[in-house]
């Protein structure tokens, strides 16, 4: 495992975000696929990356980036790692479309400069499965919110107790897209969330899952889990592991 500093300019205003340490897992097997990994609020990419680190998928290359710190508005005001400004960690909460779309951003340089023949995907944890949603978003549409274009093809997007960041407005934004409507039919995403969740409570989770597929993304998959809180658990990971297995054809390989 590896680290490295990084900064970027996102967004629209184009100002510079210091960014904490990248974790990067190396692929123990023949290199497949890469998957940006986000962790939540106040972590950093380090737990992430030593937990990813131990799932039996040798052809999956890791990269786990640490948020910047800022001002967090749930927190009044109060710094730490986070992707986006958030006040309510819910489907009907305010949008930072800024911040969003600068970790957006980040994530898709981390990912730009990996081997062609490699499969792409993003997947995070709560704050970071939201963004990872809406990365989904911008690969549909193939821009930003900003209209920047959005420079990657994903294959496939994990959200682990995150909820859909600008709900509201996907499904009529899809609509008027026909390359959106035929990259949100074939884009595989799997949605998991704990029925005991306090945080992001399940109904968000449903919810987002429910707005996903009524906006054209039918390869979706979400499952639930009794009495899981907001955290994530061995049975989970497990399931992950299932899917990126089956969903990038690494069962056929080592």
């Amino acid at each position: 495992m590896s680290y490295y500093g990084s900064s970027s300019s996102g967004g629209r205003s184009g100002r510079r975000v210091d960014y904490g340490r990248t974790y990067v897992v190396r692929p123990k097997g023949r290199h497949l696929a890469t998957i940006v990994w986000l962790h939540g609020l106040g972590d950093n990419g380090a737990s992430w990356s030593q937990l990813l680190d131990s799932l039996p998928l040798p052809n999956i290359k890791w990269i786990c980036p640490t948020a910047a710190t800022r001002p967090v508005a749930a927190f009044g005001g109060f710094p730490c790692t986070a992707w986006f400004d958030v006040e309510d960690t819910s489907i009907d909460g305010r949008d930072d479309i800024e911040g969003l779309d600068a970790s957006a951003a980040h994530i898709a340089n981390l990912l730009s400069s990996e081997p062609s023949d490699v499969k792409l995907g993003i997947g995070g944890f709560s704050m970071g499965a939201t963004v990872a949603l809406h990365s989904v978003a911008c690969y549909a549409h193939g821009k930003f919110t900003s209209g920047i274009p959005y420079p990657i093809t994903l294959n496939a997007v994990i959200s682990l107790s995150g909820w859909l960041p600008c709900s509201r407005t996907l499904r009529s934004k899809m609509e008027s897209s026909q390359i959106a409507t035929r990259r949100a039919a074939s884009l595989p995403i799997l949605l998991c969330h704990g029925r005991a969740d306090e945080v992001v409570t399940y109904r968000n989770g449903e919810r987002s899952a429910e707005i996903l597929r009524s906006s054209g993304f039918a390869y979706l998959s979400f499952k639930p889990y009794n009495g899981l809180g907001h955290y994530t658990i061995p049975e989970e990971m497990d399931d992950l592991r299932k899917w990126l297995s089956s969903i990038l054809g690494l069962n056929r390989s080592r």
